[in-house]
């Protein structure tokens, strides 16, 4: 669809004086998503690999373990004002004996800054891990990790025009980037990369990496845990929630990945040093 950036003018004040001038702006719209016709959750993101979008959340919520868990998804009836499709609406059909969450039960209502916003406690956001991190063998050299996030930074192609999406990457134990994807929202942004896990069979994700651009919170280690992942690797600084989940779930957490610096808060044993 290509949508992913608008154009709006801006007045820039700079050393040589104000300045009118167009700029690229990242696009942030609503996405509906239905189970069975009814709705299940909107959420705030940018448009593009939206089905790896659902995937990835349907897995996060435990509603998915697999892409054959899924029948169908598809878009449908979000119009704009002119009656042309927005292609802000899919609806999912979940495979024969695949149970459907009780929705009237869950509030999944959630913006571009936070995956659990909507959550009705705390009890209801920590969802069972189908998976023993403790068994996954991954080791990584601490170069490697350090090497991360610029090999993030280089493939964010509407980051560089816009300067405002984060972004969330798979890789291997050698530094190799498996998938990646940028969204306005951090959890939407782990959603479509976790997703593209889910629709290539790689789930659970044993002896990958997840990287993330910004700051590790609860969700997102939740998220990671859910799928698989053994270790998780955030630019910034994950919360305290972030830290005793990553703890209690045997993943290895490294906040604060800059240049040849980062801070090991659980899970150490995964690290190469020297």
């Amino acid at each position: 669809m290509g949508r992913v950036t608008a154009r709006r003018p801006v007045l820039r004040i700079g050393p040589n004086g104000p300045v009118r001038r167009p700029d690229s702006l990242a696009v942030e719209e609503p996405l509906e998503i239905r189970m069975g016709g009814r709705s299940l959750t909107v959420t705030m993101r940018t448009p593009g690999h939206d089905i790896d979008l659902v995937h990835g959340f349907l897995l996060g919520e435990g509603i998915i373990r697999s892409a054959a868990d899924v029948a169908v998804i598809r878009y449908c009836d979000g119009v704009d004002e002119d009656g042309a499709n927005t292609y802000n609406v899919l609806d999912v059909a979940l495979a024969a004996g695949v149970p459907e969450p009780v929705v009237a039960q869950r509030n999944f209502l959630s913006t571009s800054a936070c995956g659990v916003c909507g959550k009705s406690s705390l009890d209801a956001v920590r969802v069972k891990a189908p998976y023993d991190l403790s068994t996954s063998t991954l080791t990584v050299s601490a170069e490697v990790l350090a090497s991360l996030p610029d090999a993030m930074r280089s493939r964010q192609r509407v980051f560089d025009s816009t300067g405002g999406l984060h972004a969330a990457g798979l890789f291997t134990s050698d530094g190799v980037l498996l998938a990646l994807r940028e969204d306005v929202g951090r959890h939407n942004a782990v959603d479509k990369v976790l997703g593209w896990a889910v629709t290539e069979g790689r789930v659970p994700l044993t002896e990958a990496i997840l990287a993330v651009s910004g700051r590790a919170s609860f969700e997102l280690v939740q998220k990671a845990v859910v799928a698989g992942v053994p270790m998780l690797a955030a630019v910034s600084a994950p919360s305290s929630l972030a830290v005793d989940l990553a703890a209690e779930s045997d993943l290895t957490l490294v906040g604060f990945l800059r240049g040849e610096t980062m801070n090991i808060y659980t899970g150490e044993q995964r690290i190469k040093l020297g």
